[in-house]
């Protein structure tokens, strides 16, 4: 064997040798790039997931915001509606006229008196529009006089020092009564469902 036969050899084998170095090289690098592909698969799968979770999140919240702006914007329509029916039974009560008007006030004045001892010096308050009326009711009974205006609706505020007691029995304390004990069923008949 000669040297250089020795040396084909020796080259055949290294030839050989990387080429199987290469193949090993490119079998492991197809391994690497296929795992790499696998979790940037994985990764990508993953990040859809959580943008999902998150787009399907913020519906949610938008869902619900716009139900909650609804149901503000529905309640308010209610309080506006209400306060205009307030002010409709208001206007209605400051027009009341005639023999409606004295019933109403002679009724109110008969409900404060029973507050009050037999004797006693007692002030008649009202609408300024209302003191003949008043002036005229309170005639009926020994001790009373009409002493003043009030702000209000109608009716009177009535009060003795002797006895340190004031009745409000004016249209306007008799109406807060009436509408806090029934603001539940005006609101149901006015917005039936």
């Amino acid at each position: 064997m000669s040297l250089d036969t020795v040396v084909e050899d020796i080259r055949e084998e290294a030839h050989a040798r990387a080429e199987d170095i290469r193949d090993e090289g490119e079998s492991r690098a197809e391994e690497i790039e296929s795992a790499a592909e696998a979790d940037a698969d994985e990764i990508l799968a993953e990040a859809e997931r959580e943008v999902e979770r998150e787009v399907e999140q913020l519906r949610e919240q938008r869902l619900s915001s716009a139900k909650l702006e609804a149901k503000q914007k529905r309640l308010e329509a209610r309080r506006d509606v209400l306060t205009d029916v307030r002010e409709s039974v208001e206007s209605e009560l400051t027009d009341l006229e005639g023999d409606a008007r004295e019933e109403l006030t002679q009724i109110l004045i008969e409900a404060a008196s029973a507050e009050f001892d037999e004797g006693n010096d007692v002030s008649v308050y009202g609408r300024a529009d209302d003191q003949e009326l008043i002036e005229s009711l309170v005639e009926d009974y020994d001790g009373y006089e009409f002493a003043g205006e009030y702000d209000c609706l109608g009716g009177v505020v009535v009060e003795s020092e002797q006895s340190r007691v004031r009745v409000n029995n004016t249209f306007d304390s008799v109406l807060e009564d009436v509408w806090e004990d029934n603001l539940q069923e005006i609101s149901n008949r006015l917005f039936e469902q």
